[in-house]
């Protein structure tokens, strides 16, 4: 399973981080569209994401915090598979909706994204994408360092995932 040190934090103005961004980047940016629909489950969180090229089935599980702190995830590639995503809507029940244009940036083993999410304004997510041999306080330490760089405030960090803002 993938481990990543996330944070999430409300946007003022979207076009002063992708400044920001163009100076500390090392790929991207990339634009993407994305469509996650959530199912009903008790623990972690499992969408399904459809994107103009593929589509995946994703679960991940993390704490509800505001602070950076560890995301473990498993994606699988559900391409042509909507038979699937009708019998997990049938199983499961649909939660919700979330549709989002983001944009994507490299910053080391950061994944950097600036998302318009419909219905909810501008956000920025980092995910620190963790070796094997990296522990939670070093991921932390690159997020808490980044943030800084990037001037995200702690006031302005989320504790929740888009589909419960909704």
């Amino acid at each position: 399973m993938g481990r990543n040190t996330e944070i999430k934090a409300k946007l003022d103005s979207i076009e002063a981080a992708i400044t920001e961004l163009e100076n500390l980047s090392t790929e991207g940016p990339f634009v993407l569209f994305q469509e996650d629909t959530f199912y009903n489950i008790e623990k972690g969180r499992l969408k399904w994401r459809r994107m103009p090229d593929r589509e995946e089935l994703i679960y991940y599980h993390r704490p509800d915090t505001a602070e950076p702190c560890i995301s473990q995830y498993r994606i699988v590639d559900v391409s042509k598979q909507s038979q699937l995503k009708e019998v997990l809507g049938l199983a499961l029940g649909i939660k919700g909706q979330v549709k989002k244009n983001r944009t994507l940036y490299l910053v080391g083993q950061t994944r950097v994204h600036l998302d318009e999410v419909e219905s909810l304004g501008s956000f920025m997510e980092l995910e620190v994408v963790l070796r094997e041999d990296q522990t939670e306080k070093e991921g932390q330490k690159i997020a808490h360092t980044l943030m800084k760089k990037l001037g995200i405030q702690e006031q302005c960090l989320l504790d929740s995932a888009y589909i419960d803002m909704l």
